[in-house]
């Protein structure tokens, strides 16, 4: 870890972006009080050793049509995901999400949608629990999953297998059922296509 990163400094810069995010879709205030008590705390929510809970990122990646996303068959959920995986300081957050991108699916040419440019924010932070592992020595946990939208060109993966058991380009609609808020976001930002 680079010694020039602040964990003080991106405790501030994800409560900044709670605040910004609810604002933008509405957010309702209870909805990321765990992630918020672990701001107020002081907790280092940038390292994955930090219980109970810690930042990850993770990436929709879409089409050009916005029809078709690419998801991972996770190896330890067992679960058709969109790929992601843990911060790693001092990335930026959608730098992060870019690079579990394409570790996980080994897709060509991700770019950050511009609406993330434009806008300055996640279309989605999630937060939910991960069963215990105690094999790793890991409690039941919370990740704190600040989501991006990121476009490639149908085709061309070669997904880590150490990591997934497969990437598929599925139907955009099987968001749904993955990430209903995230899902609803990008639609009402005319991301997805119909």
């Amino acid at each position: 870890m680079s010694s020039a990163f602040d964990p003080s400094a991106f405790r501030r810069r994800v409560a900044h972006l709670l605040d910004r995010h609810a604002r933008a879709f509405g957010v309702a205030d209870g909805q990321h009080a765990v992630l918020r008590r672990q701001i107020e705390t002081g907790d280092d929510i940038h390292s994955r050793d930090t219980f109970p809970g810690h930042v990850t990122t993770s990436a929709f990646i879409l089409d050009g049509a916005g029809r078709r996303t690419l998801l991972v068959h996770h190896r330890s959920l067992a679960r058709w995901l969109q790929p992601g995986g843990h911060y790693e300081a001092p990335e930026g957050l959608d730098e992060s999400a870019l690079r579990e991108a394409f570790e996980e699916t080994g897709a060509r040419n991700l770019s950050l949608d511009p609406w993330h440019r434009a806008s300055g924010i996640p279309v989605d932070i999630d937060s939910h629990l991960i069963p215990a592992r105690p094999q790793k020595g890991e409690p039941e946990h919370w990740h704190h999953d600040i989501r991006y939208v990121v476009r490639a060109e149908e085709g061309g993966v070669r997904p880590d297998l150490s990591e997934v058991h497969d990437a598929q380009w599925r139907d955009v609609a099987e968001l749904g059922t993955i990430a209903p808020d995230a899902l609803r976001n990008m639609r009402r930002l005319g991301l997805v296509g119909l």
